[in-house]
């Protein structure tokens, strides 16, 4: 099987942990629920799986599909490029139950069973490398942050347009970040003279209000930006909405492996997990969530805040 051409277009985290999580077995399906640049499906491809990938990203598809020369076969409007191993569609993976509906009507002779479901939340390499994308505060670009550029309000349309209050309430909520109400009040300020259009100047903006201590690791704009993503792309929402559907597309004994990058994404997976084991629907693998080995988060600083955490359906 060809190999990516560009290796560093999504470092794949925890891959040997994943792989062993979900148990990967040959002729098995797996669902890749954050596609990026294909490096946990790859991983699971190498040890004979087969893969669904589901990504928002359009870029990230076209990669993938590149990458391993995949066909292209329609239900309706719906896209799959496929190969007897693999698939890649672009959707939201809170529409895994949509997705493998019409997967199977491309397959109707096939009993399609799920023995692992993945979500690798958060933002590829690729995506923050990329500077027209708007993820980074350290590269200049226009303020979009949305996975689908074709779709709904950016990052821009937010800072631009929210009032100071619930600029605030939006940092602290999705962003965790303390300095909320300083940090709006500068935003509104400087609007006040000019439009806020590039990550740049937010950037700037969060430092004229929240000085780096020279003890800090993360880059003072690192939880806004946090926020302004999560709202942008309704991640919250989507990953709530996807692990009940996830669940219930696995087939008995199946698994499902979430790695988290903050707070309120772990919360919700452990939450979730811990009422389908009470429910004596699952089993917990993970007693506590899995983190980088030293040794990853040093090649891959943004690996450091990884957790992963994994259940089997019982």
């Amino acid at each position: 099987m060809k190999q990516f051409s560009n290796q560093v277009y999504h470092i794949p985290i925890m891959l040997k942990e994943v792989l062993e999580y979900l148990n990967v077995r040959p002729n098995h399906w797996y669902v890749d629920c954050n596609l990026g640049g294909g490096g946990h499906t790859r991983g699971i491809l190498e040890k004979s799986g087969k893969v669904i990938g589901i990504d928002l990203d359009p870029d990230s598809i076209k990669k993938v599909s590149s990458d391993y020369k995949l066909n292209k076969q329609y239900i309706d409007d719906r896209l799959f490029n496929v190969s007897k191993s693999l698939v890649a569609t672009q959707a939201n993976f809170a529409d895994i139950s949509k997705v493998m509906e019409d997967f199977r009507l491309l397959n109707p002779s096939d009993e399609i069973k799920i023995s692992g479901v993945l979500f690798d939340l958060g933002v590829s390499t690729h995506q923050l490398d990329e500077a027209e994308r708007g993820f980074s505060f350290n590269l200049d670009a226009p303020l979009d942050m949305r996975m689908d550029q074709s779709k709904g309000i950016s990052a821009r349309d937010l800072v631009n347009g929210l009032y100071e209050k619930e600029l605030a309430e939006l940092f602290l909520k999705l962003g965790e970040e303390t300095w909320s109400k300083a940090i709006s009040k500068k935003i509104v300020e400087y609007r006040g003279r000019k439009l806020i259009e590039s990550t740049s100047e937010l950037a700037n903006i969060i430092l004229s209000a929240k000085r780096r201590q020279p003890a800090e690791r993360i880059h003072p704009a690192t939880q806004v930006f946090q926020a302004l993503r999560i709202a942008v792309n309704d991640e919250l929402n989507s990953l709530k909405e996807a692990l009940p559907k996830a669940f219930q597309v696995l087939e008995k004994d199946g698994r499902i492996v979430v790695i988290s990058f903050h707070s309120l994404e772990d919360r919700i997976v452990k939450n979730f997990f811990k009422e389908l084991e009470e429910k004596n629907l699952g089993k917990i693998l993970t007693d506590k969530p899995i983190k980088t080995s030293e040794e990853e988060a040093n090649l891959n600083p943004r690996s450091r805040s990884a957790k992963l955490r994994a259940i089997k359906k019982l």
